[in-house]
């Protein structure tokens, strides 16, 4: 298993990027193909789908994004085709937020997403994604409130949270949530 990858993006195509590194192209299909830019050095972080058919890389900005990826394959019903483009369409949290809320007009609203597998997904994931974004608020509880305190809003800062690394020192942490506000 791989779990992340650095390198740089060669090629952007509507489902997936081609990432470059030390000579080898890896073709890994991503959320938000757009979302990335031509020869940008990025670190992505990645599932392997391993069938007899099928050798596929999907990849992820933030270990969030896998880790709620990796839930919603483990739902009756839902695979990888179907969790990608809710997390095109959606935001970690507001979909955590759904499914906490049971809000199945929320859920249905993703392509490929009936009623049917809506509540598949709340019945199998209710009560099991909120705490762990939770513990990320409270591990930058700080750098929260100093972002705050320049003006920025919570909903934006909640969104770069997981980009963030947990063991950095506190002003490495602020200094990389500026870089991914300002994009």
């Amino acid at each position: 298993m791989f779990s992340f990858i650095q390198g740089k993006i060669v090629e952007i195509e509507k489902n997936y990027i081609t990432l470059e590194n030390n000579g080898i192209g890896y073709q890994i299909y991503v959320a938000n193909p757009f979302s990335f830019s031509m020869y940008e050095e990025k670190k992505v972080f990645l599932y392997t789908h391993i069938r007899e058919d099928e050798f596929s890389f999907y990849g992820f900005n933030s270990m969030e994004e896998k880790e709620l990826f990796l839930r919603l394959i483990n739902v009756k019903g839902l695979g990888p085709k179907m969790a990608l483009p809710m997390l095109a369409t959606g935001s970690v949290m507001g979909i955590v937020d759904a499914i906490e809320r049971e809000n199945i007009l929320y859920l249905t609203k993703f392509p490929k997403i009936g009623e049917k597998i809506a509540r598949q997904i709340i019945l199998d994931l209710k009560g099991k994604l909120a705490k762990n974004n939770e513990s990320t608020m409270q591990d930058f509880e700080e750098v929260i409130e100093v972002l705050e305190s320049l003006g920025y809003k919570t909903n934006d800062i909640k969104k770069i949270l997981p980009q963030l690394s947990q063991n950095d020192k506190i002003e490495n942490q602020v200094k990389e949530a500026l870089r991914l506000l300002l994009k």
